[in-house]
C-alpha cells in the first residue's frame, strides 16, 4: 500500500476561467462552445532562432523538484529541464524518455530499463545507469522528501547491470509503477546531486536549460543545443507569470505573449479573429476539490459533510464561472482509470441537506470557515456562501496566499473547509492515506486501493478503483465541484502548443514559429 512516505500535493494549478464542455470547433466568442481540439500543422519553414513568450499563472516557489511540492514545478520542469525514465504524451499515455525501452518479467516483479546511449546532463557529463539507480534510491530511502516518493513504495531494489541498463525489482506487483516513473519519482539526477542546491539552479538532461528566473515575473529557458534527443525548435521560451486575467489578455493582444494559457472562457471575444489567433480546448485532470476536514470539527460528522455536498448546485457554479467544465461526483475524473459517473451521489438537494444538518444537531445553524488560495476567482467563494446560507450554514471565506495555504491546510491540517485544485492524474491514493490533509481514514478504501495496485490486469485494477472511489464519494470524504477544461489562445504562426493536461506538465520542445 502506498502510504509509507509523504504523499504529493497535486493542487497547485489554477482556474483562470472555465472552458466549455461542447465538442468540435465552436465560435471563440461563445463560452458555451469555445475552442478547438486541434491546431495547425507545423509550417514547412520555421524560425529556429525564435523566442516564444508564454503566459502561465502560478509561479513555483523553488526550483527544487526533488523536495518541493506543487504542480507548478512539474508543469515547467518535467520534460523541459528534467527527464525521467518514462514520460507521458498529450493523451496521458506512458512513453519512453531516458529509458528508450523496457521489459517486464512474466511475474510483473522485475523491470529492465535500457537508457539512451548518448544522453548527457547539462554540465556535459554522460547519463549512466548508476545515475538512475542513485536517483531511485534517493526516492525510496527512509525519510525521502520527494513529493512522489509513494509512487515507488513497491521498489525492493534498483541495480545497474551495465552502464546503460537498470534493473528494478518490486516487492509485489504494482499496476501504478510505470506511471509513477513518468513523474518526479522517475527523474534521473546526476549521482551525488545536492538537492538543496537545486532551489535556484538545475542540472537536468532535457531539451532546455534554465537561463534566468526573475522572481515574481518570469522564467527563461534556452535551447540545449547539445541535447541527446530531438532538439527544441525554438531558441528561447520565456514563461511569464501573470495572475490577473485582464493583464494576461492585454499581454496577448499587444504581442507581449504568443501563448496565453488558462484563459477565461467569458473573455474570448478579443481573440475571435481566426486569422490572428487559435483558441485551443483541452482536457485536464484538474479536480476543484472542496476539502472537508474528516478528522476534526463539525465536518468530522458524515452527516454534515453530506449536507454540504447536497447544498451546492454544481451545475449552477459551472454556469456562473463561464458555462464550462464537467461535474464528476467523485475523486476520479473521466480521463483516469477507474472512472465512474458518481454525480448521483449526494446530488443537489437542499431540503435533504437541511434534514441532515438537523440530525447532526445543527438545526439552528452552523458556522464554518473555508480557506481558499487567492489565485482562484472570488466568485467561487461567493457562490459557496450563497448556497450554504440557504441550508442554514454561515460560511466565512478566508482568501489566503498559496504559501499560507500550504502551511496551514496542507501541512498543519488546521482548517474546516478548503478549496484547491487537485491537478494531478491518478491521485486516488490521497484518500487511501489517513495522514493526508483530508483526514479521511477508511480501512476498506485502503484495502481496495492497495489491491488495485497489485491487480493482475487493468480490468481488475479498474474495478477495485471504482469500488474505492464510490465509497469515498458515499462517505463524502470531500466535495468535487467540477473538473476543469482548459483554454489556450495561440498567436497565428505558432504551433506545437500543448493542449491537454497543461496544469500538470507543459512540454515546450515541439513549439515552432513560422519564419516570416
Amino acid at each position: 500500500m502506498r502510504r509509507s512516505t509523504p504523499l504529493r500535493l497535486a493542487a497547485t494549478a489554477v482556474l483562470a476561467g472555465l472552458a466549455a464542455t461542447a465538442c468540435g470547433t465552436g465560435s471563440a466568442d461563445d463560452p458555451a462552445n469555445a475552442g478547438q481540439t486541434s491546431q495547425a500543422a507545423e509550417p514547412a519553414d520555421i524560425d529556429t532562432g525564435a523566442t516564444v513568450d508564454v503566459r502561465l499563472v502560478l509561479e513555483p516557489t523553488s526550483l527544487d523538484i526533488a523536495s518541493t511540492a506543487g504542480a507548478a514545478l512539474d508543469q515547467v520542469l518535467l520534460d523541459n529541464i528534467y527527464e525521467g525514465l518514462l514520460t507521458r504524451d498529450e493523451d496521458n499515455r506512458i512513453q519512453p524518455s531516458l529509458a528508450t525501452k523496457y521489459e517486464t518479467s512474466s511475474d510483473g516483479l522485475t523491470y529492465t530499463f535500457h537508457l539512451a546511449d548518448d544522453a548527457t546532463f547539462h554540465d556535459g557529463t554522460k547519463v549512466t545507469a548508476a545515475d538512475a539507480v542513485w536517483s531511485i534510491q534517493q526516492v525510496t530511502a527512509k525519510g525521502s522528501k520527494n513529493p512522489d516518493a509513494a509512487a515507488l513504495a513497491s521498489v525492493a531494489s534498483a541495480t545497474a547491470s551495465d552502464d546503460h541498463t537498470v534493473v528494478i525489482k518490486l516487492k509485489h506487483r504494482d499496476t501504478g509503477f510505470t506511471w509513477g516513473l513518468t513523474g518526479r519519482a522517475g527523474v534521473v539526477f546526476k549521482k551525488g546531486t545536492d538537492f538543496s542546491a537545486l532551489a535556484g539552479k538545475e542540472n537536468g538532461t532535457g531539451p532546455f536549460k534554465l537561463s534566468g528566473w526573475k522572481r515574481g515575473s518570469s522564467i527563461t529557458f534556452v535551447r540545449n543545443d547539445d541535447y541527446w534527443g530531438k532538439k527544441a525548435k525554438v531558441a528561447k521560451v520565456v514563461l511569464h507569470y501573470i495572475k490577473d486575467d485582464n493583464a494576461a489578455h492585454n499581454a496577448q493582444r499587444t504581442g507581449q505573449t504568443d501563448v496565453e494559457t488558462a484563459v477565461d472562457a467569458t473573455l474570448l471575444q478579443p481573440f475571435a479573429d481566426k486569422s490572428a489567433y487559435t483558441v485551443l480546448r483541452g482536457d485536464t485532470t484538474d479536480k476543484f476539490t472542496l476539502a472537508l476536514n474528516n478528522a476534526s470539527g463539525p465536518t468530522k460528522d458524515v452527516r454534515v459533510r453530506r449536507a454540504i455536498r447536497q447544498a451546492i448546485d454544481k451545475a449552477g457554479l459551472i454556469k456562473t464561472l463561464g458555462g464550462a467544465a464537467v461535474q464528476v461526483g467523485g475523486p476520479i475524473p473521466a480521463t483516469d482509470p477507474g472512472y465512474e459517473d458518481l454525480t448521483s451521489v449526494d446530488a443537489y438537494d437542499p431540503d435533504s441537506a437541511k434534514k441532515l444538518l438537523k440530525q447532526a444537531g445543527y438545526g439552528d445553524g452552523l458556522k464554518l470557515t473555508v480557506q481558499i488560495p487567492n489565485i482562484y476567482p472570488t466568485e467561487i467563494g461567493d457562490y459557496l456562501v450563497s448556497q450554504l446560507k440557504q441550508v442554514g450554514v454561515q460560511l466565512t471565506v478566508r482568501q489566503v496566499e498559496f504559501q499560507s495555504w500550504l502551511d496551514s491546510v496542507y501541512t498543519k491540517h488546521d482548517y474546516q473547509l478548503s478549496l484547491v485544485d487537485h491537478a494531478e492524474a491518478r491521485d486516488l491514493y490521497n484518500f487511501a492515506n489517513p495522514a493526508y490533509y483530508f483526514g479521511y481514514d477508511n480501512a476498506d478504501v485502503q484495502k481496495w486501493y492497495a489491491a488495485a495496485q497489485t491487480a493482475a490486469n487493468d480490468s481488475e485494477r479498474d474495478a477495485l478503483l471504482k469500488k474505492a472511489a464510490r465509497k469515498v464519494s458515499e462517505d463524502a470524504a470531500a466535495d468535487w465541484l467540477f473538473v476543469n477544461k482548459t483554454l489556450t489562445v495561440v498567436r497565428s504562426g505558432v504551433t506545437g502548443v500543448p493542449i491537454n493536461f497543461t496544469s500538470n506538465r507543459y512540454d515546450l520542445a515541439n513549439l515552432a514559429v513560422a519564419k516570416k
